[in-house]
């Protein structure tokens, strides 16, 4: 209850930081060694597909189907699996083509809001495509493994310690619960019936870095060897009673905890240096000066407006 909050990765996630160093472009299923290979077209089969239900003349054939399971994936209802879940799905197609053919009857895709809405689509997909092939070619186990392993070697020794704690409100109250642990009496038993942290069982807060605690308490913690119980300690919350039982350099997670973090910073790199390259060679023009990302809210009305932006923005 009293952790700071910060941006630092713990033992359990440290490969979750690498991910934010390049921006997501594909959602985190495409970075699964399986999903990326999903993601790139398959070879063309010779044979005809198996047709599952016919509309009003219109097939729909397993190509359709295997097209769909994969665009639906994230929002199919997750107690259908098997020949439930393709029930499911050919139904969606089945409605899906009754509605297009109506539509089609209407003449809605030769309205001018269509074809806008088409082309984007085309150049979305286009762009999946892509980045789904760039994504099968950059997962590799190789890569991942390369990946992790420059990742253990930028690590920087990092103490942390495993204590507990007892929080109450006044001084009076944390020497008189101190009286009662130099005594001999149970750490877990005191904390239970006097602590005001419920959320730490028997006091117990596991491993932390300093960073991850308020500065008062931080440093109260890293003071002590394990064993040693501290004085009284006010912070924030109140005032503290700590009992280290543990101090150790803080372990890297093992590649198999932390494999499809790394997976998806591998894919995202790729992606994103794809994308780098293609911006610093391409020609881009701004009808309007680019919104600066890192700006909050709007500026004030009587505000000076800003300077215009060259008509051609090179990318470096």
């Amino acid at each position: 209850m009293f952790a700071k909050t910060h941006l630092r990765a713990t033992a359990a996630g440290l490969a979750c930081a690498l991910a934010l160093a390049t921006p997501a472009l594909v959602s985190a299923e495409t970075a699964k060694p399986e999903a990326a290979k999903a993601a790139a077209p398959a070879a063309a089969s010779s044979a005809k597909p198996k047709v599952l239900a016919t509309v009003n003349g219109q097939d729909i054939t397993e190509n359709d189907l295997a097209i769909a399971k994969d665009d639906l994936a994230g929002s199919l209802p997750q107690q259908l699996q098997g020949k439930a879940r393709d029930t499911y799905v050919v139904d969606f197609l089945i409605d899906g083509a009754l509605v297009s053919q109506k539509a089609k009857a209407d003449k809605l895709d030769a309205t001018p809001e269509f074809a806008k809405k088409l082309a984007y689509y085309h150049e979305k997909l286009l762009m999946e495509t892509l980045l789904g092939q760039v994504a099968k070619a950059a997962l590799t186990d190789e890569a991942i493994k390369k990946t992790y392993d420059d990742a253990l070697k930028a690590q920087k020794p990092e103490t942390e310690v495993h204590a507990r704690h007892i929080l109450v409100a006044t001084d009076a109250d944390a020497q008189a619960a101190l009286k009662r642990l130099k005594a001999g009496e149970d750490f877990a038993k005191v904390a239970k019936e006097v602590s005001k942290d419920t959320s730490a069982d028997g006091g117990d807060l596991g491993w932390f870095t300093k960073d991850k605690m308020v500065p008062e308490f931080a440093e109260a913690a890293f003071k002590l060897e394990p064993g040693q119980l501290s004085e009284p300690v006010k912070s924030p919350f109140g005032w503290h009673i700590i009992l280290v039982e543990g101090k150790r350099e803080k372990p890297f997670p093992a590649l198999d905890e932390v494999k499809e973090q790394v997976s998806r910073y591998v894919v995202q790199k790729a992606q994103g240096e794809l994308v780098a390259g293609l911006r610093k060679d391409a020609k881009i023009e701004r009808a309007e000066p680019a919104a600066d990302p890192d700006a909050k809210g709007d500026a004030p009305a009587d505000a000076a407006a800003p300077a215009p932006a060259p008509a051609e923005e090179k990318k470096k």
